[in-house]
């Protein structure tokens, strides 16, 4: 959710003290013990509930300086009291997810960006590669940035997406009813032909990738890369199911929208979801739900620019953390963040799905 105001409410319950870690932009490493550490250890209670939050001004830059007295937490509307503080950058552990299905042009516009994609890249992060279009596919699994990863993009320089151009199913050019002596018959049945729609499974794709992160270390922050136009069809797993993969192991999903879900008047349009027909750009609705992002880029210099930003802000969130009550039930808690800024935009994940009390 995102808000721009701070609000009040009564807290769940008592809390344990409020562990802080502070440092100034860019002043620490992955590497440093503290926070993360800390993190390990919290994050191994199943009540405790860790919400990373990105925070920027009107003119879309990242926010610093804040404080935990600057943030307010809700879950399901009551305000709960935090116990984990820290604004360390994050290693990051990414699943790249490169939609093949699309138009070779799109296709091979995003290989030439490829070299920009991994020195977006740390020497602290770990990386794993999938493919997909009528079915999915693990390229590499996670390894840190060096050789491997550089291999393994300079064969995806050999992939190729689909045909440009809707089929021919009609015309002069397309198929023909009976024909006597090169002439057609009059009166014969018109031939009609329905092209077969292909499936782009996406959802399976991703789901793949969120089950692999849920096995890496708690201590990194978790995200999906996907570079797709974000059409989804035919996925064995829905929508509902892999969104809450994503929320149960704290995985952030970050698209780089190309094609025409990159223009502004597309990118609204194929948002809508038609019975039968699947979903025309899926994306948005997995980025707002787990905190993450959607970049747009058109052209390859707008592409390779996305890379740095949206793996930047993935790595550079707030990280709050707090205790929740513990029920038998395992149904889904909403959270909400306000900070207490003017003219701020806050993103965090729409809510999780806590593990049922024994």
């Amino acid at each position: 959710p995102r808000q721009d105001s701070s609000a009040s409410s009564q807290p769940i319950e008592a809390q344990p003290p409020l562990r802080v870690t502070t440092v100034p932009q860019g002043g620490a490493t992955p590497g440093e013990p503290g926070s993360q550490e800390q993190l390990f250890t919290l994050s191994r209670n199943v009540n405790q509930v860790i919400v990373p939050v990105m925070v920027k001004d009107d003119s879309g830059r990242l926010v610093s300086g804040l404080f935990p007295r600057d943030f307010s937490v809700f879950e399901d509307g009551k305000k709960v009291t935090l116990n984990f503080f820290t604004s360390d950058p994050s290693a990051l552990s990414a699943a790249i997810v490169f939609d093949t299905g699309m138009p070779d042009v799109a296709v091979q516009k995003v290989i030439q960006t490829l070299p920009a994609l991994e020195g977006a890249f740390s020497q602290f992060d770990e990386v794993s590669i999938y493919t997909f279009s009528s079915s999915f596919s693990k390229v590499q699994d996670f390894a840190t940035v060096g050789r491997q990863l550089e291999a393994t993009l300079n064969r995806l320089k050999n992939v190729t997406g689909r045909n440009n151009g809707p089929p021919v199913t009609g015309g002069p050019l397309g198929p023909q009813g009976p024909m006597v002596n090169g002439r057609p018959i009059q009166g014969g049945p018109a031939v009609v032909i329905t092209p077969a729609k292909e499936s782009h499974v996406l959802n399976d794709a991703v789901l793949a990738a969120a089950l692999d992160l849920a096995k890496r270390e708690r201590t990194r922050r978790k995200v999906i890369f996907v570079i797709s136009d974000g059409r989804e069809f035919r996925s064995n797993a829905s929508y509902r199911d892999t969104l809450r993969v994503l929320l149960s192991n704290n995985v952030l999903l970050y698209g780089v929208s190309v094609e025409n879900s990159a223009i502004p008047v597309y990118n609204k349009l194929e948002r809508l979801h038609l019975p039968r027909y699947g979903y025309s750009n899926i994306l948005p609705k997995y980025a707002n739900a787990t905190g993450g992002e959607i970049i747009t880029g058109f052209s390859r210099d707008a592409i390779e620019s996305t890379y740095a930003k949206a793996l930047g802000d993935a790595r550079n969130q707030y990280t709050l953390g707090y205790v929740t009550r513990a029920t038998p039930s395992s149904a889904y808690r909403q959270i909400e963040v306000v900070v207490a800024r003017p003219d701020v935009k806050v993103t965090s994940k729409d809510g999780y799905y806590p593990a049922a009390a024994k």
